[in-house]
């Protein structure tokens, strides 16, 4: 180690002199009064002062060994055995390191614990979260927003993820040192959603250097109930209005001058009957228009059989298309996959289809129902990213009936319309079948076309995402 370190060895033979000066200053009085030798008191002062550079080289050793350990300490490394532990003098030393040691694990580890934890409420808060640097960027972002936005939003302008103009503005405003702002904001694809935008500087020291905490409430819900309600009133007033008319002048009717007339009376009562059934059947297909409308910007998750589903419709309108002398015909793939999505609504948007081309096609004539794997080269040119990024189910329902103008077509899936009014009503038609099927679509994130040709019948065909395998 001397010879390797002529640093080292020029200050351990430094020490040895000082430690032998006072051993020289002896020795070299002894030879002024010529008690011993020159040469003797030298060679006496070198012997010392080379035992005390073996005894300090000793300990400078022992020295850059704990150096080295508290080093490899420091930088986290393998705790290897401490030197020094039966030395006197480094012993109290290498005790105390190794304290400050089992203290800086602990303290670690419950900063590590705390880090996690924090990570885990980060990702379970169930509203979007982002934070933002100086420069608008995003720097972290949590498992609520990524569900919204997709991956890989970290580094990226926030003008790429959401760009409303009133958002960009608070966000720019609190970056700029104004206060918290809020701002609404409505998300018009793939499905409608409406946002509250709160845009805050976070306080105090912000991890990773973060400017601004921007965090999204999901108003869709309220908004859908408020609208629901209004177009419940609206629309059960304007459609119920009729029957109730029917009724009541039935029953004044009744009440008066046809109060004797027993044939009047079975007529009336017959009419009456039919009317409350038509406003029952209406109130129904409202109710479950705005129940599946305030669910619609929520995907299902249930797997659903759809060959076996497609059957028990057919089965459940067998005997109202014997009535007419139609017969339903099922072509199902055998391969069909399952869907993701929620049986019942499935259910009753087959069924709706069914029951449309049983009243409208011609008495006598065949529904044929298709079922198989969509090609994705004949998806529609609405699909949305669902039906492009995986496998496709397609169901056809074709009637032989009279056929839609194709101007109609466009307006079929809005609520109450209706190409021929008197003889949808006259039928049992609530003008609501058609709007439900189209929310229905919507929710499991697929898609529909109508295509009709005047005196030969019409096809409707649905498209939904099958299941991964």
């Amino acid at each position: 180690m001397i010879r390797r370190d002529p640093i080292a060895f020029g200050r351990m033979a430094l020490v040895a002199v000082l430690l032998s000066a006072p051993t020289g200053v002896v020795l070299l009085g002894l030879a002024f009064q010529h008690r011993v030798g020159w040469l003797w008191a030298a060679l006496v002062w070198l012997g010392i002062a080379l035992i005390l550079a073996l005894l300090v080289q000793a300990h400078f050793r022992r020295l850059a060994g704990l150096s080295g350990w508290i080093r490899s300490l420091a930088l986290g490394g393998e705790s290897p055995p401490p030197p020094g532990r039966d030395d006197p003098a480094l012993a109290g030393l290498v005790a105390a390191v190794g304290g400050l040691r089992r203290v800086s694990q602990q303290k670690m580890a419950e900063l590590t614990s705390m880090v996690r934890w924090n990570d885990s409420l980060f990702d379970g808060l169930p509203d979007p979260l982002l934070l933002l640097d100086p420069t608008r960027r995003v720097v972290r972002d949590n498992k609520a927003a990524r569900l919204l936005f997709g991956r890989g939003l970290e580094g990226r302008d926030i003008s790429l993820v959401l760009r409303h103009p009133a958002v960009l503005e608070a966000i720019d405003a609190v970056l700029t040192g104004a206060g918290n702002q809020d701002c609404e904001f409505t998300q018009p694809v793939p499905i409608e959603r409406v946002f509250l935008a709160r845009v805050i500087r976070p306080s105090g020291l912000a991890p990773e250097g973060a400017s601004a905490m921007i965090t999204l409430h999901d108003l869709t819900d309220l908004k859908r109930i408020e609208r629901m309600r209004a177009d419940f009133v609206a629309n059960a007033s304007h459609e119920l209005r009729t029957p109730l008319a029917a009724v009541a002048g039935f029953i004044e009717t009744l009440r008066g001058p046809a109060r004797d007339d027993e044939e009047a009376r079975d007529r009336f009562l017959a009419i009456m009957a039919e009317q409350a059934q038509r406003m029952s059947r209406l109130i129904a297909d409202l109710l479950s228009l705005s129940r599946i409308e305030l669910n619609e910007h929520t995907p299902p998750n249930q797997r659903v059989d759809l060959g076996r589903l497609l059957v028990t419709a057919a089965e459940v309108l067998r005997p109202l298309a014997g009535a007419r002398r139609m017969q339903i015909t099922l072509s199902i793939a055998p391969d069909l996959a399952p869907l993701i999505g929620q049986p019942d609504e499935l259910a009753q948007l087959f069924q709706n289809l069914l029951d449309n081309a049983i009243k409208y096609g011609r008495e006598g004539t065949p529904i044929s129902v298709e079922a198989g794997p969509a090609d994705p080269a004949t998806l529609p040119a609405l699909a949305g990213a669902a039906l492009k990024s995986g496998p496709v189910v397609r169901v056809a329902v074709r009637d032989q009936g009279e056929g839609i103008p194709r101007e109609h077509l466009p307006r079929l899936t809005e609520r109450f319309y209706r190409v021929d009014t008197a003889g949808s009503r006259r039928m049992g038609g609530t003008g609501l079948g058609l709007a439900i099927v189209k929310h229905i679509v919507n929710r499991h994130r697929g898609a529909m076309n109508i295509d009709s040709t005047v005196g030969q019948g019409s096809v409707f065909t649905i498209w939904l995402p099958a299941a991964p395998p």
